[in-house]
């Protein structure tokens, strides 16, 4: 079987930098699980990945267009205190999730002062030139219940809150 569009597709990874220093791996974990063409991983990847078969190989370097993007400073801003509400107190590399025009967004905390917390809607890896080693573990047909959430579900399904 080959991974196309709708394809629950499980493979092992090793992700290093530019610099070939490690950033995160599989290792000693379960093989990451993904439903093909649907986004759930970066588009480069997803890409090189089409048609290829279980046991297969790939040693991609992704540009960082290709991966999380490009860094935008218009993503980088200071938020008044009291506009988190519940939250009092606060530490560099918090993360939370905020509504934007955009949809939710994820945010990181990156400077905490007395009046204004200076926030970071950046991926932490954008852009960064990324490496994956990857090996095909696993391809099968996704489930009815995946193709309607978008998603692939670990061995014995998937709830939802």
């Amino acid at each position: 079987m080959q991974i196309t569009a709708d394809k629950v597709v499980a493979f092992d990874y090793k992700l290093t930098d530019d610099a070939g220093e490690l950033i995160d791996s599989s290792e000693g974990h379960e093989p990451l699980l993904y439903l093909h063409g649907q986004g759930g991983i970066v588009e480069g990847l997803e890409r090189a990945l089409e048609g290829l078969t279980v046991g297969d190989h790939l040693n991609i370097t992704l540009q960082p267009e290709e991966g999380y993007g490009l860094r935008s400073d218009d993503l980088v801003q200071e938020v008044p205190r009291d506009e988190f509400e519940g939250v009092d107190d606060f530490e560099v590399g918090m993360q939370f999730e905020a509504d934007t025009p955009d949809g939710p967004m994820i945010f990181s905390i990156i400077e905490v002062g007395d009046e204004l917390i200076k926030v970071d809607g950046n991926h932490p890896l954008a852009g960064e030139t990324l490496t994956f080693d990857v090996t095909v573990r696993e391809i099968r047909d996704a489930t009815d219940e995946e193709l309607e959430h978008g998603h692939a579900h670990e061995e014995g399904g998937h709830d939802h809150d």
